[in-house]
């Protein structure tokens, strides 16, 4: 498949999570964000653990974890504890810094060092999202601006390790997604049930609701966001980030009646527009470092070859 359709599905999985706000306050509990993650993560994991019938070996264990934890378990609560906390859309605006974080963890831990345009294009993706999102002022939370931004690091990380660490040999992007998924649905269990105790009752809408959400929203989504990892480059896959609070501002505005100003209007087309750059900017393929190398070899299985690409 060439570039720019893998760059397209990719781009479905940041649109797709730009749906959960919306699918969030019409359908779920209330003020039950642990356990709506681990009913996003955990579900899904299972469906695909059970579809492709493919356990972690060796030091994968660990590795599953490591990925569940950075990009699921620590990734949703983080989230969720931002939200409840930051006035308006300032958690979106510091999710929406990811690109820049992607791009400094590439440099050190891949070697792909970023050009200028691509250090321009990540500051004026945030900025089109500020005004996109960004719609009052009030006090800041400290605990919730933190949680904000150790959840955009988390889940930076755990792109760009998903991208040095590969695969093993004959494993699949959606053996991985199942992998990860059940490893952070696993870490969230506990500290939800510790939080927030037994689970709410539910009702129809609830129980569509978070079936939308483990299947479509999590368990296809985060496959197409793995596979895109896998080949795309970590700071094009960085880039598709952005996509995900213009959705949510484009679903509240079709599906709840929520109006878009003009200033919100060209934010978005500035986001959009520096998330295009971002794919042109980081589309050339670096150099092989010595970097990459150790990449390459601790994505090898417990045989010793490398992954099949």
């Amino acid at each position: 498949m060439n570039r720019p359709a893998t760059i397209l599905l990719t781009a479905l999985a940041p649109v797709s999570w730009g749906t959960t706000y919306a699918v969030t306050t019409q359908f779920l509990p209330p003020d039950r964000p642990l356990f709506t993650g681990l009913m996003r993560a955990l579900p899904a994991g299972l469906v695909l653990l059970a579809l492709t019938r493919v356990l972690p070996r060796g030091v994968w264990w660990a590795k599953a974890f490591a990925l569940g934890a950075l990009n699921i378990g620590a990734f949703f609560p983080l989230l969720f504890v931002s939200a409840y906390r930051l006035p308006g859309g300032m958690a979106a605006v510091v999710g929406s810094v990811g690109p820049l974080f992607v791009v400094g963890l590439s440099a050190l831990l891949l070697g792909q060092r970023p050009g200028g345009r691509t250090l321009v294009a990540g500051v004026v993706a945030a900025f089109g999202v500020s005004l996109v999102v960004l719609k009052g002022a009030g006090a800041l939370d400290v605990i919730g601006v933190l949680a904000a931004v150790a959840s955009t690091a988390s889940m930076a990380a755990g792109t760009v390790l998903t991208k040095r660490w590969g695969r093993p040999d004959g494993v699949g992007p959606l053996t991985l997604t199942g992998w990860q998924l059940t490893a952070g649905g696993l870490l969230i269990a506990p500290v939800a049930f510790l939080a927030e105790g037994a689970p709410p009752a539910l009702d129809g809408r609830a129980a569509g609701g978070y079936l939308y959400l483990a299947l479509a929203n999590t368990a296809l989504a985060y496959w197409l966001w793995f596979r895109g990892i896998g080949r795309l480059s970590a700071t094009q896959v960085g880039f598709l980030g952005p996509l995900s609070p213009l959705t949510a501002a484009v679903v509240g505005w079709a599906a709840l009646g929520q109006a878009l100003t003009p200033l919100q209007v060209a934010g978005m087309a500035l986001a959009f527009g520096a998330t295009l750059a971002g794919q042109l900017g980081a589309g050339r393929r670096p150099s092989f470092s010595s970097t990459e190398e150790t990449a390459r070899k601790d994505s090898m299985d417990l045989t010793g070859r490398a992954p099949r690409r």
